[in-house]
């Protein structure tokens, strides 16, 4: 067997070009990632993180009905808890198991 050394440049470059590659596979083929939005709120109960929001925003979120989204709020530690006409900057997911109704989550905070 022969040994075949390349020029450092284009060793440089066929690396470059793998990386590239590597990031639009992921870009295309990744998976998507939710884009957060705005919403009023509605209401909330500190008892039960149960969290309604409304606005333009949130009519188009899956398990939002009647142009409000209603679910669980799932929060970091010492997040400002919401209160009616707060600003709430948000991401949901619909919660699908087989031994329970489907459950919304919502996760985000009150905007400044």
């Amino acid at each position: 067997m022969a040994n075949l050394n390349l020029p450092t440049p284009i060793v440089v470059a066929g690396a470059g070009l793998c990386l590239l590659g590597g990031y639009l596979l992921g870009v295309v083929a990744g998976p998507d990632t939710p884009d957060r939005a705005t919403g009023t709120v509605e209401s909330y109960d500190a008892d039960t993180n149960h969290l309604c929001l409304s606005g333009d925003a949130v009519a188009d979120q899956d398990g939002a009905e009647d142009g409000e989204l209603c679910g669980t709020w799932q929060r970091a530690a010492g997040s400002a808890r919401p209160h009616e006409g707060d600003s709430f900057r948000f991401v949901s997911k619909v919660s699908q198991q087989k031994s329970t109704p489907d459950q919304v989550l919502i996760f985000g905070e009150v905007e400044d």
